[in-house]
C-alpha cells in the first residue's frame, strides 16, 4: 500500500492533523445541522431562510472536501464517518421537529459561532506548523463569518 509522506516534522504534523480532523468534523456537522434545519423551517420567512441554509450547506461541504484533501496530501487519513462526527463535533444539538424561522436563524447563529471559534483556534495553532493549512483555515473562517453576519442580521 502506498503511504503519503508528509513534508512536515512529526510534531508539526501532529498539530496540523488534529486541526484538520477537527475542522473536518465541524464542517460535516455544520452541513448536517444546516440541512436538518433547512428541511424543518417554517414561518413567514420560510423561503429566504430555507435558501440561506442551503448556502451554508454548500459552503460547509466545499470546505470539508478541501480540508479532507489537505489531510490526505499530508499523509493523514481523514475521518468523516457519522460516529466520528457525532463524538467530536463542537456544535450543540438542534431540536427535532418543525423549527420556527426565527429559531432556525438563532440555531445557525449558534452553530456558526461555535465552528468559527474553533476555526480561529486552528488558525492560531497552525501558523508556524504549516502556513498552507493555516491559509485554508483563514479562508474557511472568512466564509463562515460572512454567513454568521448574515444570519445575525436576519433576526436583527
Amino acid at each position: 500500500m502506498y503511504v503519503v509522506k508528509s513534508p512536515l516534522s512529526d510534531a508539526d504534523l501532529k498539530t496540523v492533523s488534529e486541526a484538520l480532523q477537527g475542522a473536518l468534523v465541524d464542517l460535516v456537522d455544520l452541513s448536517l445541522v444546516a440541512k436538518q434545519v433547512h428541511w424543518n423551517v417554517v414561518g413567514p420567512r420560510f423561503r429566504s431562510v430555507h435558501l440561506q441554509l442551503d448556502e451554508v450547506v454548500d459552503t460547509a461541504r466545499l470546505h470539508s472536501d478541501t480540508v479532507a484533501e489537505r489531510a490526505s496530501t499530508l499523509g493523514v487519513s481523514p475521518d468523516g464517518r457519522a460516529a466520528t462526527v457525532a463524538q467530536s463535533s463542537g456544535i450543540g444539538p438542534v431540536k427535532d421537529g418543525w423549527v420556527k424561522d426565527t429559531d432556525a436563524v438563532a440555531a445557525l447563529v449558534d452553530a456558526l459561532g461555535a465552528v468559527i471559534g474553533r476555526m480561529r483556534q486552528r488558525v492560531e495553532e497552525t501558523g508556524e506548523a504549516d502556513p498552507v493549512s493555516q491559509d485554508i483555515f483563514i479562508q474557511i473562517t472568512a466564509d463562515l463569518e460572512k454567513h454568521h453576519w448574515m444570519f445575525q442580521a436576519e433576526n436583527g
